[in-house]
């Protein structure tokens, strides 16, 4: 990915705590990669005091978990990403890496969620979706089993991730991660108790649709993330993202929503809590 290696300045901070509900430090291949503890570091700085880091293959879910577990505010999240689903069925070892997936959830406390899991059907075809959908469903058996929030990943599925999580039942706690429906999609989700996670994204020029979504949520369903190092937000998109620049999101978040500053920062940090299982850091 091509980016621009400056990072840019700190945001003005939060006037309330809030957390980054889902990143990705360990894929910050930028020029000034920053440690895990710089990039806490950072984000405390502007009020972004908790972090759920999410590793989205075996390599990543293994450090996300040490990575929650050497530092108080980060919690982890691990999963094969939908699209890991056709390589490694390919290769015939998709079983035995869901197995280990599995092994990771159960392994720590600090693993609060099964994700990102999920449909994308942008980068993988028709060939790939078989995999994807066995991956899905074997995802959403570990949360429900070990009590786990389910994180989701969709790009181009809405239709078919709400048809499998009807089938199925989804667990107590699902977050739509990086939510990138239209308003009735993002109805459709709160009605199914489900939390719609905004990223930068939502400051993107054509992505009006994003800010209608977020425009018919409800206050007590919204969740912000980075999903750092992509997506950064308006003005500072083509560079590195990081959980310190959760300010900007949160701010244009507000006004999409004639919000408060405050009074959003409160109800995310609570709604982060009640998707996560419980307050950390």
């Amino acid at each position: 990915m091509s980016r621009d290696g400056e990072r840019p300045p700190l945001p003005e901070p939060l006037p309330r705590p809030v957390a980054d509900s889902h990143c990705h430090l360990d894929m910050d291949d930028s020029a000034e990669q920053l440690a895990v503890v710089d990039a806490v570091d950072r984000a405390r700085q502007v009020n972004v005091t908790r972090i759920v880091q999410i590793g989205c293959d075996l390599p990543g879910a293994r450090w996300a978990v040490k990575a929650a577990e050497s530092h108080d505010s980060v919690v982890a999240g691990v999963a094969l990403h939908p699209n890991e689903a056709p390589r490694l069925a390919a290769e015939g070892r998709l079983d035995d890496a869901l197995a280990e997936i599995e092994s990771l959830v159960v392994s720590s406390p600090r693993v609060r969620a099964v994700g990102e899991t999920g449909l994308d059907y942008y980068r993988t075809g028709e060939d790939g979706r078989t995999a994807q959908h066995a991956s899905f469903r074997a995802h959403i058996a570990m949360a429900k089993e070990h009590d786990r929030t389910l994180v989701i990943h969709d790009r181009d599925a809405h239709a078919d991730v709400l048809a499998v999580l009807d089938e199925v039942g989804a667990p107590e706690r699902t977050v739509m991660h990086c939510f990138s429906g239209h308003a009735d999609f993002a109805r459709a989700c709160v009605e199914r108790g489900y939390w719609l996670s905004y990223s930068g994204t939502l400051t993107f020029k054509n992505a009006q649709p994003v800010r209608d979504a977020l425009a018919v949520t409800p206050m007590d369903r919204v969740l912000v993330e980075t999903d750092a190092p992509f997506l950064t937000p308006t003005p500072y998109r083509g560079r590195p993202n990081a959980s310190y620049l959760v300010p900007t999101t949160v701010r244009a978040m507000a006004a999409v929503l004639g919000a408060e500053l405050e009074e959003l920062c409160e109800a995310i940090d609570t709604n982060t809590d009640a998707a996560f299982g419980g307050t950390w850091g």
